[in-house]
């Protein structure tokens, strides 16, 4: 049945990919609880989308507007600033950065290197007490 959807869809929309495009946008929608068009029929979400978009029950240009709205990072407001999208979770990362920031974290000290250098090397057998020889 995709098959003859998808032939009935070219002639609506004749690039492909395109077509590809809008239907994923349209299955995405029905997948998030959008409205059905028509009836489902026991299909699929893609299948839907397809036998919706070659009965014309969706606006085409609906779906344009909004598969780019989606795919927008730069959104472009109305006095002319660009506001860049922020990634998911940027906002707990800065928020994370500036406790770790904010927190007091002693510097090291050229001393502290001094004294570490001057300790005496003590061997494995000293520390562990003594490792007994095989016999």
């Amino acid at each position: 049945m995709a098959r003859v959807t998808v032939e009935d869809c070219v002639e609506k929309i004749p690039s492909r990919f395109e077509l590809v495009m809008l239907a994923a946008q349209r299955a995405r929608k029905i997948s998030s609880g959008g409205a059905l068009t028509i009836d489902r029929d026991n299909d699929k979400n893609p299948v839907v989308a397809l036998r919706e978009i070659a009965a014309e029950t969706v606006a085409v240009e609906d779906l344009k507007e909004e598969l780019i709205r989606n795919n927008q990072r730069i959104i472009e407001m109305d006095d002319g600033e660009d506001v860049i999208d922020k990634m998911d979770g940027e906002d707990e990362w800065n928020a994370l950065a500036a406790q770790s920031a904010a927190m007091d974290v002693p510097a090291r000290d050229e001393e502290d290197d001094e004294d570490f250098d001057e300790m005496d090397e003590t061997s494995l057998e000293d520390v562990a007490g003594g490792i007994p020889d095989e016999e």
